[in-house]
Formats: C-alpha cells, structure tokens, sequence
C-alpha cells in the first residue's frame, strides 16, 4: 500500500498543514472515532443476530403463598 517514505512525506505535510500543537489531538480524537465506531457496527452486528434468533418469553410464577395486591382505587373506573 503505502511505503515508510510515502508516510514520512505524508506526516510531514500534515504537520506542515495542520501544526505540530493540534496533531496529537487531531490523532486522539481520530482514535476516539474509531473505537465509538467499532463499538456500535459491534453492537449492531450483535442486535442483528439476536434479532435472527426467536427469543423465548420470560415467566414469572409467584411462589405459593404470595398474594397479588393492587393499589388502592386500581378498579374505581376512574380515569
């Protein structure tokens, strides 16, 4: 692809354009980009395959003994 004298005149054209102070941040927040990026084409890929497979439906059974209460005036019809 690139050569290390290709890069080298790279680098320093950047440096020339940008400035030497800017560049580690320019670099940082590159980095930075690219990992949010990596993390979400993960989680879409991992939403993406849990979405292929059917999910079976979680059930709750209260254990013997325990009583359902509602709120008080759940079934007033008021509303």
């Amino acid at each position: 692809m690139f050569g290390l004298s290709e890069l080298a005149l790279l680098l320093i054209v950047a440096i020339v354009l940008i400035g030497a102070r800017k560049l580690p941040d320019l670099t940082r927040s590159a980095g930075k980009a690219a990992r949010i990026f990596k993390s979400e084409a993960k989680a879409m890929k991992d939403d993406d395959a849990s979405a292929d497979t059917p999910s079976t439906p979680r059930v709750i059974r209260a254990a013997p003994g325990d009583v359902t209460r509602k709120a008080p005036g759940a079934d007033s019809g008021q509303g």
